[in-house]
């Protein structure tokens, strides 16, 4: 099976905090991968790291092949854990600022989305409620054609009905040749949409297999496999 991203023997230390411990990880492609682990395990540093955003302390992470760096950047989605965008712009401009970025992204699957959700797109950023901030920025991840989406804690922090809709809407705009890597400590609401699942914990990486083999092998679920492991 060909592998999106390749880490080899990847550190990432500050000072006396060693974040990702050496590890190695081979991550297939076309599949929607769930990066799964408690709040300070890893789970964001690994992210930062593929998208470049920090550099590792020793080791290597390959994206498609390739070493992080223009090429890359070009090929991935990544969503970060809290807003990102200028406040003070308007969701039109902002749209804008997404087709002068990035080839690949699709402005007529956006502002279908955004038409969907009502949201007006002459308004300001910061204008809106948190949730409706939270679908925005994941409309506009979305709505590219890239062949690696990296969404960090996209449902952490909404209420139950938004959470709905961003799983819902990461389905419906997933293309099956792209991979999406998910990370969450909210397993019970991502595993219906995983196939694969990443446990990290202290910088290690504890398992990696598929959601069926797992459910095979240990009659539970996700969630109840996740807190067994984790307790």
């Amino acid at each position: 099976m060909e592998k999106i991203v390749e880490c080899k023997d990847l550190k990432k230390s500050y000072k006396n905090n060693v974040a990702l411990n050496s590890i190695n990880l081979s991550i297939n492609k076309n599949k929607i991968i769930g990066l799964l682990g408690p709040n300070g395990s890893g789970k964001t540093t690994f992210i930062k790291l593929a998208v470049g955003l920090l550099k590792p302390t020793s080791g290597e992470i390959l994206i498609d092949g390739l070493p992080i760096g223009v090429e890359t950047k070009k090929i991935i989605s990544y969503l970060p854990d809290r807003d990102y965008l200028d406040k003070n712009q308007s969701i039109d401009s902002l749209i804008q600022l997404f087709l002068d970025f990035y080839p690949d992204f699709d402005e007529n699957v956006a502002r279908e989305m955004l038409k969907d959700l009502k949201i007006d797109t002459d308004a300001k950023f910061k204008a809106l409620s948190k949730g409706n901030r939270e679908k925005v920025q994941l409309i506009l991840a979305m709505s590219r054609k890239a062949k690696l989406f990296l969404l960090d804690e996209p449902i952490a922090g909404v209420d139950p009905v938004t959470r709905d809709y961003i799983l819902n809407t990461i389905v419906k705009n997933y293309s099956k040749d792209a991979t999406l890597i998910i990370s969450t400590h909210l397993i019970n609401d991502v595993e219906k949409i995983l196939d694969e699942v990443i446990f990290v914990n202290n910088g290690d990486i504890l398992l990696y297999d598929s959601i069926e083999n797992i459910r095979k092998e240990h009659n539970v679920s996700i969630d109840e496999y996740f807190r067994e492991v984790f307790k």
